[in-house]
């Protein structure tokens, strides 16, 4: 299915998307629609948004010219995908593994290593580890569920893989429940095929508190990870942006400095990208990505002291400093309380940067009830200007409640986005909503 504007659309996209797309190096001539497209896969699973989260890493991932998917059908089942570069059709698997569906938290995290071997995991909220692993290179059939190291494996929350330049895996996730759990960090070796954990408290609640974090790979390796810090269950606890980094696959872990942290980091040695008030609609759980040079950009949204407006946010490094950009186009004020999964006019975003120049690049991710729930795009050519952010839309139709995740290491071998897209309605903690089953699409930038 691809993506046919009207003339109308035409004329109020052309402009903005000629611009956003050259900043991406691509050539715009013609209509916008020759640089998106969709690819429907199949129908899955849309009574919440446990599809389509905004911490799976990955739902999407590339190997090669083979890119594979993940998603749940309507009765709960893992299904799994793969298709050639190029290609419109999916080979699917429907395993025999199921998942909560009713929990939005309980979504699918796939990679693939060095090798070749696909790794599942999934359905995991403050439960046992669910994971196995490809029975050969490139398949879509999956072993019996396995462990990993069998240490700290009994509570797990937010699954996380990603991938080192030699093809070894790093995988993170929640040891304990909300307000009280710990950062675990366990490493696959290609070579010998087996798991060993490297933290299994890397950063530490002191029972008091969590962090919520989101993680990235850059193309030196180095692991950067920012968080923010939960007081308690209550959404509306979080507070503050934290940052950390790892230059030794994982090892050792420093400030953006260079100062090594005596390890585990706590709420009183964590380096503070920014401090950000309780009760501040800070959200949970966004994106990190690194420029150019290496240098980390979070994306998320909070609520300034003088506004009830939650506006997104850019924070970066710039000479050494930390800094931060209101992007400032919301006009509708909400606010965040409670436990669960909450039903939100906007999603946590994802965000991209790249270097042409001397200039930084960045483009966050996003969708908002302001502009008809469509897939949206925010995006400055340099990130140093003092321009407005500029805003257009990838999708012409509503996608609910969707989150934006991306196959990372496409975009890191060719820069190009390719999203999963699925309608999605999320009803408030934790509620499944009357829909149909709705169809799985990857959403693609192409040049």
């Amino acid at each position: 299915m691809i993506y046919k504007p009207t003339g109308k659309d035409i004329l109020q996209l052309f402009i903005p998307a000629v611009l956003l797309l050259s900043c991406f190096g691509i050539n715009a001539q013609g209509p916008v629609s020759r640089h998106v497209s969709i690819t429907d896969v199949d129908s899955g699973w849309s009574g919440n948004s446990v599809n389509a989260v905004v911490f799976r890493k990955n739902s999407l991932v590339s190997f090669g010219d083979t890119q594979f998917i993940s998603f749940y059908d309507a009765k709960g089942f893992v299904v799994l995908g793969k298709r050639k570069a190029g290609e419109k059709n999916w080979q699917l698997n429907k395993t025999g593994y199921t998942g909560n569906i009713k929990d939005a938290h309980n979504s699918i995290s796939i990679m693939v290593d060095g090798e070749g071997y696909l790794h599942l995991a999934w359905d995991q909220h403050n439960n046992s580890l669910n994971y196995c692993k490809s029975k050969e290179p490139l398949s879509l059939e999956m072993s019996e569920k396995i462990k990993m190291t069998g240490i700290a494996e009994n509570s797990v929350s937010y699954p996380e893989f990603y991938k080192m330049p030699g093809g070894d895996l790093m995988f993170l996730y929640r040891d304990g429940g909300s307000g009280r759990g710990n950062l675990v960090v366990n490493k696959y070796n290609i070579r010998t095929g087996q798991w060993s954990q490297l933290h299994n408290n890397l950063i530490d609640g002191e029972r008091q508190r969590n962090a919520y974090w989101q993680a990235c790979v850059d193309d030196k390796g180095i692991i950067h990870i920012s968080w923010v810090w939960r007081e308690s269950p209550d959404v509306a606890s979080n507070h503050d942006m934290c940052y950390a980094r790892s230059t030794d696959g994982g090892a050792t872990w420093e400030r953006s400095t260079g100062e090594k942290y005596n390890l585990p980091v706590t709420a009183a040695t964590a380096e503070y990208a920014l401090s950000i008030l309780q009760k501040s609609e800070l959200i949970n759980q966004t994106s990190i990505c690194t420029d150019g040079n290496g240098s980390p950009v979070i994306a998320s949204y909070w609520r300034e002291e003088h506004s009830s407006i939650p506006q997104y946010h850019i924070v970066y490094k710039k000479k050494g400093q930390w800094q931060v950009q209101d992007l400032g186009f919301r006009r509708t004020a909400f606010s965040l309380s409670g436990a669960g999964t909450k039903q939100i006019p906007v999603s946590r975003p994802q965000v991209v940067a790249w270097s042409k120049g001397k200039k930084t690049c960045v483009a966050m991710i996003f969708k908002d009830e302001e502009r008809g729930s469509k897939v949206s795009v925010a995006w400055k050519k340099n990130i140093n200007s003092k321009k407005k952010w500029k805003v257009i839309d990838l999708t012409l139709k509503p996608v609910g409640a969707w989150e934006p995740s991306y196959d990372t290491e496409l975009w890191k071998k060719e820069h190009k986005l390719n999203l999963y897209l699925q309608y999605v309605k999320q009803a408030d903690a934790e509620g499944v909503s009357d829909v149909l089953p709705q169809m799985v699409q990857v959403l693609e930038w192409k040049p």
